[in-house]
Protein backbone atom coordinates (compact mmCIF):
# COMPACT_ATOMS: atom_id res chain seq x y z
CA UNK A 1 0.00 0.00 0.00
CA UNK A 2 1.06 3.32 -1.08
CA UNK A 3 -0.03 6.75 -1.35
CA UNK A 4 0.73 9.12 -4.47
CA UNK A 5 -0.15 12.91 -4.66
CA UNK A 6 -0.57 14.94 -7.91
CA UNK A 7 -0.59 18.33 -8.44
CA UNK A 8 0.18 21.40 -10.51
CA UNK A 9 0.65 25.46 -9.62
CA UNK A 10 -2.61 27.71 -9.77
CA UNK A 11 -2.06 30.65 -11.96
CA UNK A 12 2.32 30.00 -12.09
CA UNK A 13 2.03 31.92 -15.66
CA UNK A 14 0.99 35.03 -13.45
CA UNK A 15 4.81 34.77 -12.16
CA UNK A 16 7.02 36.85 -14.43
CA UNK A 17 10.00 34.55 -12.72
CA UNK A 18 9.21 31.08 -12.85
CA UNK A 19 12.46 30.01 -10.93
CA UNK A 20 10.60 31.61 -8.21
CA UNK A 21 7.98 29.18 -7.33
CA UNK A 22 10.59 25.78 -9.21
CA UNK A 23 12.78 26.12 -6.54
CA UNK A 24 10.48 26.46 -3.86
CA UNK A 25 8.73 23.15 -5.47
CA UNK A 26 11.97 21.36 -5.56
CA UNK A 27 12.94 22.55 -2.47
CA UNK A 28 9.64 21.17 -0.81
CA UNK A 29 9.61 18.18 -3.09
CA UNK A 30 13.45 17.25 -1.51
CA UNK A 31 12.45 18.15 1.82
CA UNK A 32 9.56 15.46 1.40
CA UNK A 33 12.12 13.03 -0.24
CA UNK A 34 15.98 13.34 -0.55
CA UNK A 35 15.25 10.20 -3.17
CA UNK A 36 14.40 11.63 -6.35
CA UNK A 37 12.94 8.85 -7.78
CA UNK A 38 9.67 9.23 -5.63
CA UNK A 39 9.05 12.99 -7.24
CA UNK A 40 9.03 14.23 -10.71
CA UNK A 41 7.76 17.49 -11.80
CA UNK A 42 6.41 17.86 -15.71
CA UNK A 43 4.68 19.57 -18.02
CA UNK A 44 6.07 22.46 -16.53
CA UNK A 45 3.92 23.51 -13.59
CA UNK A 46 2.94 20.04 -12.35
CA UNK A 47 4.22 17.40 -10.27
CA UNK A 48 3.82 13.75 -8.77
CA UNK A 49 4.71 12.23 -5.17
CA UNK A 50 4.69 9.17 -4.22
CA UNK A 51 4.40 9.12 -0.24
CA UNK A 52 5.22 5.66 1.00
CA UNK A 53 3.76 6.35 4.59
CA UNK A 54 0.28 6.64 3.71
CA UNK A 55 -0.17 8.15 7.11
CA UNK A 56 1.95 11.06 5.99
CA UNK A 57 -0.21 11.54 2.85
CA UNK A 58 -2.48 14.49 4.22
CA UNK A 59 0.24 16.35 6.33
CA UNK A 60 2.93 16.32 3.47
CA UNK A 61 -0.22 17.64 1.00
CA UNK A 62 -0.62 20.32 3.70
CA UNK A 63 3.47 20.88 3.42
CA UNK A 64 3.58 21.24 0.24
CA UNK A 65 0.47 23.85 0.02
CA UNK A 66 2.52 26.15 2.81
CA UNK A 67 5.49 26.28 0.44
CA UNK A 68 3.84 27.22 -2.30
CA UNK A 69 1.82 29.85 -0.68
CA UNK A 70 4.64 31.53 0.75
CA UNK A 71 4.77 32.76 -2.82
CA UNK A 72 2.00 35.86 -3.10
CA UNK A 73 -0.84 35.07 -5.74
CA UNK A 74 0.17 31.37 -6.16
CA UNK A 75 -1.79 28.06 -4.70
CA UNK A 76 -1.87 24.26 -5.63
CA UNK A 77 -4.02 21.90 -6.59
CA UNK A 78 -3.71 18.38 -5.38
CA UNK A 79 -5.19 15.04 -5.41
CA UNK A 80 -4.30 11.82 -3.07
CA UNK A 81 -4.60 8.65 -4.15
CA UNK A 82 -4.32 5.28 -1.84
CA UNK A 83 -3.89 1.85 -3.18
CA UNK A 84 -1.67 -1.09 -4.31
CA UNK A 85 1.37 -0.27 -6.21
CA UNK A 86 2.06 -3.19 -8.63
CA UNK A 87 5.73 -1.69 -10.78
CA UNK A 88 8.28 0.56 -9.41
CA UNK A 89 9.57 2.16 -12.70
CA UNK A 90 12.68 3.91 -12.51
CA UNK A 91 10.61 7.49 -11.84
CA UNK A 92 7.16 8.08 -10.25
CA UNK A 93 5.33 8.81 -13.50
CA UNK A 94 6.93 5.07 -14.90
CA UNK A 95 5.31 3.60 -11.74
CA UNK A 96 1.61 2.03 -11.49
CA UNK A 97 -0.76 0.64 -9.26
CA UNK A 98 -4.11 1.34 -7.59
CA UNK A 99 -2.51 4.30 -5.72
CA UNK A 100 -1.28 5.92 -9.23
CA UNK A 101 -4.58 5.77 -10.85
CA UNK A 102 -6.62 6.84 -8.21
CA UNK A 103 -4.88 9.95 -7.59
CA UNK A 104 -4.60 10.59 -11.69
CA UNK A 105 -8.51 10.30 -11.94
CA UNK A 106 -8.93 12.77 -8.97
CA UNK A 107 -6.33 15.22 -10.05
CA UNK A 108 -8.37 15.14 -13.54
CA UNK A 109 -11.54 16.47 -11.62
CA UNK A 110 -10.33 18.89 -9.64
CA UNK A 111 -10.36 22.25 -11.60
CA UNK A 112 -14.20 21.21 -12.79
CA UNK A 113 -15.36 21.23 -8.99
CA UNK A 114 -13.04 23.73 -8.31
CA UNK A 115 -11.60 22.12 -5.17
CA UNK A 116 -7.62 22.34 -4.32
CA UNK A 117 -7.61 19.12 -2.33
CA UNK A 118 -8.96 15.58 -2.66
CA UNK A 119 -8.29 11.93 -1.63
CA UNK A 120 -9.35 8.78 -3.33
CA UNK A 121 -9.36 5.25 -1.99
CA UNK A 122 -10.93 1.99 -2.60
CA UNK A 123 -13.52 2.71 0.55
CA UNK A 124 -16.47 4.90 -0.79
CA UNK A 125 -17.41 5.98 2.12
CA UNK A 126 -14.50 7.43 3.53
CA UNK A 127 -13.28 8.92 0.49
CA UNK A 128 -17.00 10.99 1.01
CA UNK A 129 -15.77 11.94 4.50
CA UNK A 130 -12.01 12.41 3.97
CA UNK A 131 -13.41 14.69 1.40
CA UNK A 132 -16.11 16.99 3.68
CA UNK A 133 -13.34 17.39 5.99
CA UNK A 134 -10.90 18.62 3.08
CA UNK A 135 -13.66 20.84 1.56
CA UNK A 136 -13.85 22.79 5.48
CA UNK A 137 -9.81 22.44 6.21
CA UNK A 138 -9.93 24.29 2.62
CA UNK A 139 -11.76 27.23 3.66
CA UNK A 140 -8.62 28.12 5.93
CA UNK A 141 -5.87 26.46 3.77
CA UNK A 142 -7.33 28.02 0.40
CA UNK A 143 -6.92 31.78 2.02
CA UNK A 144 -3.45 31.19 3.76
CA UNK A 145 -1.79 34.96 3.24
CA UNK A 146 2.13 34.26 2.54
CA UNK A 147 3.18 34.61 6.57
CA UNK A 148 0.40 32.09 7.55
CA UNK A 149 1.73 29.65 4.84
CA UNK A 150 5.09 30.69 6.15
CA UNK A 151 4.65 29.71 9.44
CA UNK A 152 2.63 26.26 9.01
CA UNK A 153 5.53 25.29 6.84
CA UNK A 154 7.77 26.34 9.50
CA UNK A 155 5.79 24.56 12.28
CA UNK A 156 5.66 21.37 10.14
CA UNK A 157 9.46 21.47 8.83
CA UNK A 158 9.90 22.32 12.94
CA UNK A 159 7.37 19.69 14.75
CA UNK A 160 9.04 19.90 18.15
CA UNK A 161 10.01 23.60 18.30
CA UNK A 162 8.33 26.15 20.63
CA UNK A 163 6.35 29.46 19.56
CA UNK A 164 9.44 31.45 21.24
CA UNK A 165 12.44 29.16 18.69
CA UNK A 166 10.06 29.89 15.69
CA UNK A 167 9.61 33.46 16.53
CA UNK A 168 13.79 33.39 16.75
CA UNK A 169 13.98 31.71 12.98
CA UNK A 170 11.99 34.55 11.28
CA UNK A 171 13.11 37.49 13.48
CA UNK A 172 9.39 37.97 15.10
CA UNK A 173 7.79 38.16 18.56
CA UNK A 174 6.44 35.00 19.93
CA UNK A 175 3.09 36.88 20.03
CA UNK A 176 2.94 37.35 16.79
CA UNK A 177 4.22 33.55 15.87
CA UNK A 178 0.61 32.21 17.90
CA UNK A 179 -1.43 34.95 16.13
CA UNK A 180 0.16 33.79 12.86
CA UNK A 181 -0.73 29.90 13.79
CA UNK A 182 -4.09 30.86 14.79
CA UNK A 183 -4.88 32.49 11.94
CA UNK A 184 -3.50 29.56 9.92
CA UNK A 185 -6.03 26.87 11.88
CA UNK A 186 -2.81 25.32 12.49
CA UNK A 187 -4.23 23.55 15.65
CA UNK A 188 -7.06 22.23 13.92
CA UNK A 189 -5.60 21.58 10.92
CA UNK A 190 -2.92 19.09 13.03
CA UNK A 191 -6.38 17.91 14.76
CA UNK A 192 -7.43 16.74 10.98
CA UNK A 193 -4.43 14.92 10.64
CA UNK A 194 -4.29 12.91 13.73
CA UNK A 195 -8.08 12.09 12.74
CA UNK A 196 -6.56 11.51 8.67
CA UNK A 197 -4.46 8.97 10.28
CA UNK A 198 -7.10 7.43 12.45
CA UNK A 199 -9.40 6.90 9.26
CA UNK A 200 -6.59 5.95 7.00
CA UNK A 201 -5.92 2.65 9.08
CA UNK A 202 -9.50 1.75 7.97
CA UNK A 203 -8.44 1.23 4.87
Amino acid sequence: MTSVITGDIIKSRNIKDQNIWMEQLKYALNTLSSDKSYYEIYRGDSFQYECRDIYDSFINAVYLKSCIKTIKGLDVRMSIGIGKKDYKGNTVSESNGEAFVHSGETFETLKKEKINLKIKTRDFTLNEELNLYFKLALIAMDNWTTNSAEIVKLSIEHPTMIQTELAKLIGISQDAVSKRQKRAYLDEILELDKLYRQKIDQI
